[in-house]
């Protein structure tokens, strides 16, 4: 298990510095290192690939490169240090993560939010139909653990890192690796805003309880039910989101 564990998290790193949208692309580097941070794939005081590595990685130029990585100094998410030994480190400033957070989830409209969402529903979705066919019972036990996992969290992070890491593990339990690929580069680009609807214990409850309805219907191999349950669950995420979108 700490083997598979460690293969996912090195998944997401991976994910972190794939190439992003050819649309806005400043815009599309500061949310992908700036979730990344939130969601802890990116640790504080951890060095960035150097300015031309990472705009070849990130599939954008140099010059861009150094628009978002201003960017994310303003947020304070980033600092820069020249000389020997310099470059871009992370840098979490002593400010609330709930003002983070909410400062970038201004960066989305509701329409945005609404699209991602409609996504993410249909990737768990078909990840949970494929996984009800395809799955041993064996092979849910990470669902099993990350949900009771979930249902004790007791901090939004952590939380919103299980809630993740959750859908990821459905998408592996599917067999498919396009769709935990997929999976992984939602959570890099979004998970870190879940901390927003998950502080509340009340609806902590209520996702754990799905999640373990889910990992039942897969079990049982049924397969229209696990999919829609799975659905539903990031539908409603979604939903609370862009309440608290609209609020801000």
């Amino acid at each position: 298990m700490a083997v598979r564990q460690h293969e996912t998290d090195a998944g997401a790193r991976k994910a972190v510095f794939s190439p992003v949208d050819s649309r806005a692309r400043v815009d599309a580097v500061v949310r992908r290192i700036g979730d990344a941070i939130e969601l802890g794939l990116l640790a504080d005081g951890e060095q960035l690939p150097g300015e031309s590595e990472l705009a070849g990685r990130l599939g954008v130029s140099t010059v861009t490169l150094r628009e978002a990585l201003m960017a994310l100094r303003q947020q304070g998410l980033v600092t820069t240090r020249r000389g020997r030994g310099g470059g871009s480190f992370v840098s979490l400033p002593e400010v609330p993560a709930d003002d983070r957070l909410k400062s970038r989830l201004r960066g989305w409209s509701t329409e945005e939010l609404r699209d991602l969402g409609d996504h993410w529903a249909a990737l768990s979705g078909a990840a949970a139909r494929l996984a009800a066919r395809r799955t041993e019972p064996a092979d849910l036990e990470p669902l099993h653990r990350t949900a009771g996992e979930l249902a004790v969290a007791g901090d939004a992070a952590a939380r919103s890192r299980l809630y993740g890491r959750f859908h990821v593990e459905l998408a592996a339990a599917a067999q498919s690796a396009r769709l935990t690929r997929e999976q992984v580069a939602l959570q890099s680009e979004v998970g870190a805003l879940l901390c927003l609807v998950l502080a509340d214990d009340a609806y902590r409850e209520e996702v754990a309880e799905r999640h373990r309805s889910v990992v039942s219907a897969v079990q049982d191999g049924v397969r229209e039910t696990a999919g829609t349950l799975a659905e539903r669950c990031v539908s409603e995420s979604t939903a609370r989101l862009v309440a608290v979108r609209l609020a801000l």
